[in-house]
């Protein structure tokens, strides 16, 4: 098969290849004027900009896929704000689903403020950028969901940063029954 006019995208996370480059980086600099820093003075984000065809061999590449890949590009992780803007402003945001799904129950849902800073901090620990949202949400919404139709009169439920954290239960508002 000829590749010459294939144009060759490789994605991912590429996990341990900081560690490999780190390696190569900073093996003890001399001299004056050397810039002396550790390996823990880095963030990922600086080494794998430093990425070369060599680190991906050490990771396992073949050098024949390698040689398929003139340009190597690298994405920075993303900061907590563009997190929090991808949980709640698009149009299918993950709030938004959630909000729909309750308002099909007939319960209006509202996460607070600190409630989604909880999610993203806890995405951010998990290191897989925005997929993490996704996970930290739906573990906690999951209960919440299933018991949501065994509960009658509930008009609204807010999920509070305890909710996302400690995995405690969301505060309710009831409708009041009046009796005839």
């Amino acid at each position: 098969m000829n590749t010459k006019n294939i144009l060759f995208i490789c994605g991912g996370a590429f996990e341990g290849l900081d560690k490999i480059i780190a390696k190569r980086v900073s093996q003890n600099p001399m001299g004056f004027g050397a810039d002396i820093r550790g390996k823990t003075d880095y963030h990922t984000d600086e080494y794998l900009k430093q990425v070369e065809p060599d680190d991906l061999l050490k990771y396992g590449l073949i050098p024949e896929f390698i040689g398929r890949l003139p340009v190597i590009s690298t994405l920075h992780s993303l900061p907590e704000e563009a997190l929090m803007s991808i949980l709640v402003e698009p149009k299918n945001a993950l709030v938004k689903q959630f909000q729909k799904l309750f308002k099909l129950e007939g319960v209006e849902l509202e996460f607070e403020e600190a409630a989604l800073r909880a999610v993203v901090q806890k995405g951010m620990a998990r290191g897989t950028g925005a997929r993490a949202l996704r996970a930290v949400i739906e573990e906690t919404m999951v209960d919440i969901m299933y018991h949501l139709p065994s509960r009658p009169n509930i008009t609204k439920c807010i999920i509070t940063k305890d909710t996302i954290a400690k995995k405690k239960e969301p505060m309710y508002l009831y409708e009041e029954r009046k009796s005839a």
